[in-house]
């Protein structure tokens, strides 16, 4: 999901700049330009971390900067059908939960979530179960995989994530907790 990169690109230093072209600055300007934007190959672009080499500066007619295509590492998310991911809760609706899977938020339909009828909750901000008593509600802490993805370019915050919590090994973390403890219970009693 998450992935440190090796990347190039152009950047512009405005004419006040050009005396104190460093390294810094130029990490300040990709970091306008890039971070938060959608790169077909590489996903989200999250943060620019270090610049590792400016080229030689060009100046284009009728541009008042001068451009310096730099090389630099960053960090991109770009998450993968079929991975688990872990995030949190971040809204529940009477359809189901958003979960906060770093820049984006993924849904958590409310039939993917469990096999028992889950009831919305909109005083609490919770979906519930009245068989198990259990819910789940904004902070909880879930794992889930990966089971659609839309990712728009253009407005990255726009990108739909299907989730799913069904599987063996999936759900809220507490529910993972319980299920574990009372399968050791069950192996020491036998």
């Amino acid at each position: 999901m998450y992935k440190r990169v090796t990347l190039r690109d152009t950047v512009e230093v405005p004419p006040k700049h050009l005396a104190d072209v460093t390294p810094a600055l130029v990490k300040n300007l990709l970091q306008d330009k890039l971070e938060g934007r959608v790169d077909e190959d590489v996903g989200s672009v999250v943060s620019v971390i270090e610049v590792k080499d400016i080229g030689d500066g060009a100046v284009l007619p009728g541009k008042e900067g001068v451009y310096f295509e730099a090389e630099f590492d960053a960090v991109t998310f770009d998450p993968q059908m079929q991975e688990v991911v872990d995030g949190e809760v971040v809204e529940v609706v009477n359809f189901g939960a958003f979960v906060g899977i770093g820049p984006v938020d993924g849904l958590l339909h409310v039939s993917q979530i469990s096999d028992e009828y889950l009831a919305y909750d909109e005083e609490g901000q919770a979906l519930a179960s009245r068989e198990s008593n259990r819910t789940l509600g904004v902070g909880d802490a879930v794992r889930t995989r990966i089971v659609t993805k839309s990712i728009d370019e253009r407005n990255p915050r726009d990108s739909k994530i299907g989730l799913t919590a069904k599987q063996v090994g999936l759900g809220k973390h507490g529910w993972l907790k319980e299920e574990r403890e009372s399968r050791q219970a069950q192996a020491e009693g036998e």
